[in-house]
């Protein structure tokens, strides 16, 4: 799939890829991919996003373990992007965060840049490095293990 992967990737086209949906569907648009090396993906992050009814109110903020699941999907769609892999076939689980870092606060109406390198992979499993940015300003970063699991 990776020759043929035109870009951008909209919402419709990442729903073929990942299982997941709203609410926890995280990645708006892929707008970069360097299959098996990096992946460049958006997450709109709006008022409407039901997380911000309790978190905060009168002073919304998305939660720090929601912006390492939105990295954790946007590595989903690399791996996935690259070997042609759908939601029907393949899963993956994550197994484990590393070296997280929040750096900034993210609020209604940021862009959440999502950069993503796979670092390695070993047998089933998928090592990436993440860095989530708002206007160029590093909000989060930190390591993420993914294990593929038969759908």
């Amino acid at each position: 799939m990776s020759s043929t992967v035109k870009l951008p990737i909209d919402v419709t086209a990442i729903q073929a890829v990942l299982p997941h949906r709203y609410p926890f569907l995280l990645v708006d648009r892929v707008v970069e991919l360097e299959p098996n090396k990096r992946v460049l993906a958006y997450k709109n992050v709006t008022v409407n996003e039901p997380f911000f009814n309790g978190h905060f109110p009168g002073h919304p903020v998305m939660p720090g373990v929601l912006v390492v699941e939105a990295l954790a999907q946007a590595g989903g769609l690399l791996t996935q992007l690259a070997s042609g892999g759908s939601a029907d076939d393949r899963l993956f689980y994550l197994v484990k965060i590393d070296n997280a870092r929040f750096s900034r606060m993210v609020v209604p109406g940021d862009r959440l840049e999502l950069e993503v390198v796979l670092k390695r992979t070993i047998r089933n499993m998928a090592i990436y490095s993440g860095i989530a940015r708002v206007d160029g300003e590093q909000a989060a970063c930190a390591d993420i293990v993914c294990a593929e699991v038969a759908a």
